[in-house]
């Protein structure tokens, strides 16, 4: 029985196999680590990649490397390849736990959300009020700088400086969106200092007003099928309390 091949379907698995396995290991994935997953030949995954890297979705830091994802290999993947996890009970129980305590003030809801953004995600978690300008709570930078592609001492530089003058990062965060979350990768930012970052963002609310947005600031290679769910389950829980008021 001749079996029937769908290119394109082989071809995005394939590409989300590659994604998947360098948000995993940061390093570039090579045909062979594929091949035996998917019963191909290396060979035929290296003629995939080659496509995908014609196509502007992988690429190769150097001569005989493994791929590793573009911004537009990214993009693709969050907007159709990516299944996003549920949150486990105890990941929605633990965020929970974390306001058990009573917070009267905005300003302390603020900040102690920041820490919890930062501790479920392990990247840097953001804060910002609307009618605030110019400031932001934020925890976690720590988290950023262990990763390795901020070894490099200009990137960490830039990094904390953008943090540091807030403006840049605050007019990207509060840009008008009206998706539940807004990802941004990489140049989609259009801020050359953090180009080798991603945001993610959501809105949270005090009754209908909009109040503010959470954020998630980490490498391109982050976790985003953990990370969205769990930045919207945290707005939630905000918008809940803050109604609550």
């Amino acid at each position: 029985m001749v079996r029937v091949v769908d290119h394109n379907q082989r071809r995005d698995m394939i590409l989300s196999a590659s994604i998947n396995a360098y948000i995993n290991s940061a390093t570039p994935v090579s045909s062979e680590a594929l091949a035996q997953d998917f019963d191909l030949s290396s060979a035929t995954v290296r003629n995939i990649f080659a496509e995908l890297e014609e196509s502007g979705y992988l690429t190769h830091p150097y001569t005989s490397a493994g791929r590793i994802p573009t911004d537009k290999g990214y993009r693709y993947y969050v907007d159709f390849l990516m299944s996003q996890i549920e949150l486990l009970d105890n990941e929605k129980k633990a965020v929970i736990n974390e306001y058990r305590s009573k917070i009267e003030r905005l300003e302390d809801i603020l900040e102690k959300t920041s820490e919890i953004i930062s501790r479920i995600t392990h990247y840097a978690g953001i804060v910002s009020l609307l009618e605030w300008e110019e400031k932001f709570f934020y925890k976690g930078l720590s988290y950023i700088l262990e990763q390795p592609e901020f070894k490099n001492a200009e990137k960490i530089c830039f990094l904390v400086k953008m943090i540091e003058e807030k403006k840049k990062l605050l007019d990207i965060i509060n840009r008008d969106f009206k998706e539940p979350t807004k990802v941004y990768i990489g140049s989609e930012m259009e801020c050359p200092e953090i180009g080798d970052c991603s945001l993610v963002i959501s809105t949270y609310h005090r009754g209908r007003k909009k109040n503010g947005r959470l954020a998630v600031l980490g490498p391109r290679r982050m976790n985003y099928k953990h990370i969205i769910p769990a930045l919207e389950f945290i707005s939630q829980v905000v918008s809940d309390i803050l109604t609550e008021l």
